[in-house]
């Protein structure tokens, strides 16, 4: 590996348990440890655990934090206004195009931390950074904090377990702190699989202790990034560089949600409102493949025309199936149309369905 890829606190516990590194974003991580598929149906069964400290963590504070973050992010930061809450939002450009996907918590008064992803984390701090007014403190607080989460059916169970009598654990897409096994820790109820579960933050010294107490526990499998990826796709979440980028506007990407038309004044507003007022051009839609494994950059066709490219795809362990997104034109995306997906000079039957690709989960019993 490279000398220059960053590495996370957990770096010498994936080596132990024999993962297979990769550079990803600029960091060495595992990609698997047991298999792929082994992983992620650990997950979707009973609880897996990843490293996930390669993620960027930003503090905003001060007295004019909230009117600075509802300039910055599209979604509607009042509707987190109690301690603790947390929502997705996106970072837009000034033509509505989309530099990153993000979680916020509303951490402490005066206060918010911003969760983005690491390939983005200095373009991210850079664009916020230059925006900034004088009321309002960004701190960069990526390299002292280390990110882990446990997600399956399990999870709850477990982090409890850590955390000891008496702690309950937040409602979904809420922040609480909490002792785990000694260790002090925020946790919060959100995730990447479409499983329930918990992000775990604390300080980069005390991650490996908080890792190996989650391991003690034998239903519990460490998970690399390439069963992250398949559960999620399964989800229909946007992975960004695939599903979203500099290109996209959220009206094309499905995340509209994201962006209430109630709100207004936020960075790329107007662009937005031009999308969502005329109908995009394209739309990203999920695609069910036949008898093949669809990737990044293949060609999607009608009637033989190509039409789009593979956004994300990938075999999906749950329905033993192909499955990915594309980008095609609005009037081919209606559930039940017949598209086709070229996988190695093959023309694969293709079909429009509905996301998530899979219902039911831990988060939806």
């Amino acid at each position: 590996m490279s000398e220059e890829l960053k590495r996370t606190a957990l770096h010498e516990e994936h080596l132990a348990l024999g993962a297979r590194m990769v550079p990803f974003a600029g960091w060495e991580m595992p990609v698997q440890y047991a298999g792929i598929i082994e992983e992620h149906r650990a997950v979707r069964r009973s609880a897996g655990v990843f490293d996930v400290g390669h993620m960027a963590e930003f503090r905003v504070f001060g007295f004019g934090a909230f009117d600075f973050l509802q300039r910055m992010l599209t979604n509607d930061l009042s509707r987190i206004s109690e301690l603790g809450q947390a929502q997705y939002t996106l970072l837009l450009d000034d033509e509505g195009h989309i530099i990153d996907d993000l979680i916020v918590y509303h951490s402490g008064d005066l206060e918010y931390l911003i969760i983005a992803n690491a390939s983005n984390h200095e373009t991210d701090f850079g664009w916020l950074s230059a925006r900034v007014p004088a009321d309002v403190e960004l701190v960069d607080e990526s390299a002292r904090t280390s990110l882990i989460a446990l997600q399956g059916p399990e999870a709850l169970r477990i982090v409890g377990e850590l955390a000891g009598e008496g702690w309950e654990p937040p409602s979904r897409f809420t922040l609480k702190e909490a002792t785990l096994d000694t260790v002090p820790a925020l946790v919060a109820r959100t995730g990447y699989t479409g499983e329930d579960g918990v992000e775990i933050l604390t300080a980069e010294t005390n991650a490996v202790q908080i890792w190996r107490a989650i391991l003690s526990f034998g239903e519990v499998s460490p998970v690399g990034l390439g069963a992250r990826d398949t559960l999620r796709l399964e989800m229909g979440y946007p992975l960004y560089g695939s599903d979203m980028d500099r290109t996209i506007d959220p009206i094309s990407a499905g995340l509209g949600w994201a962006v209430p038309a109630s709100k207004s004044g936020f960075i790329g507003a107007e662009a937005v409102a031009r999308v969502r007022e005329s109908g995009p051009a394209t739309r990203l839609v999920g695609l069910t493949i036949e008898g093949a494994i669809p990737r990044h950059g293949m060609s999607v066709l009608h009637e033989g025309v190509e039409v789009g490219k593979v956004a994300s795809g990938s075999f999906s362990p749950t329905l033993e199936t192909g499955i990915a997104t594309a980008y095609v034109p609005a009037e081919l995306s209606e559930l039940g149309t017949r598209l086709q997906v070229e996988v190695r000079k093959k023309t694969l039957p293709a079909t429009v369905v509905k996301r998530p690709f899979v219902t039911s989960t831990s988060l939806s019993a």
